[in-house]
């Protein structure tokens, strides 16, 4: 029996393994992940976070400068570089375990290098904004669903990314297989956006995440969308965007020096213990 959380942020929800030392999970393999986020077998989770020291991680963790790590798998038990509604999951954590001091700036170690949380008011609760880094933007594509297909553009927050935009979100149909996108461009997968307009600088956007499938949202492509969008807007750095998902609502900041911020909620919402 192990100790495990579970926590969401606008319903991108995930299973949290607290492994301080890097010596409960060592071998967290894509079985027991799978076995994890299983949502009849298991506890049921879009991925797991397991929460370790970066000095525990190995090379994952070599030269980045924070206490913590997000150890990041999807579903299916691939490792993935980064996730932002994870990474306020994480946070919000740290926060309440009194491993990290919410009053000041927090940093956490990912594959996709040291993302900064503040939290609002300096508490330990409220929105939480992320320091997303800066974006880069890689070009034109295309994706498909079926006969369907839309021109993309292709955005790395330290994943990868195509942005679509549609004239309805139900034109991807029920999402249920990955869309099909150009292997060259993409030959280790992409989390696959598809966006509306709903008025000025405010979108909505269904997800489909490589090796989760449909989610109830995506923070890093929120963050994705909101690029695309402005590009397509020619907004001004400064600019903020409404995002919405089926899980909720994010706010997405392009800055004056290029860094791309994402605000919003967090929560933990169970405690236990499994043998999974």
């Amino acid at each position: 029996m192990y100790p495990f959380l579970k926590g969401h942020g606008t319903e991108n929800d995930f299973v949290l393994l607290p492994d301080p030392d890097g010596t409960v999970h060592g071998a967290l393999t894509p079985e027991r992940v799978r076995a994890l986020c299983d949502r009849r077998a298991g506890i049921g989770a879009d991925g797991v976070l397991r929460v370790v020291r970066t000095a525990a991680i190995g090379a994952d963790g070599a030269g980045q400068d924070a206490e913590w790590f997000m150890d990041y798998r999807n579903a299916d038990g691939s490792v993935s570089e980064m996730c932002g509604n994870g990474v306020r999951v994480f946070g919000r954590h740290l926060a309440e375990q009194g491993l990290a001091d919410p009053s000041a700036p927090v940093p956490v170690a990912t594959r996709a290098g040291v993302k900064v949380l503040t939290f609002a008011g300096g508490a330990a609760d409220g929105e939480i904004t992320v320091d997303m880094g800066r974006p880069a933007v890689l070009g034109d594509t295309k994706v498909a669903v079926g006969e369907r297909t839309w021109p993309a553009l292709h955005v790395d927050m330290g994943n990868p990314h195509a942005v679509a935009f549609v004239d309805d979100l139900a034109e991807a149909g029920p999402l249920l297989d990955a869309p099909t996108h150009d292997p060259a461009v993409y030959p280790a997968g992409v989390n696959v956006e598809f966006v509306v307009r709903r008025g000025a600088g405010h979108v909505a956007m269904r997800v489909h995440e490589r090796g989760s499938g449909e989610t109830r949202s995506c923070g890093t492509g929120a963050c994705a969308v909101m690029v695309a969008t402005a590009l397509a807007d020619d907004a001004p750095r400064g600019t903020t965007y409404r995002v919405d998902l089926p899980g909720g609502t994010l706010r997405i900041s392009w800055t004056a020096d290029d860094r791309i911020l994402m605000t919003g909620p967090a929560v933990v919402v169970a405690a236990g213990t499994t043998a999974l």
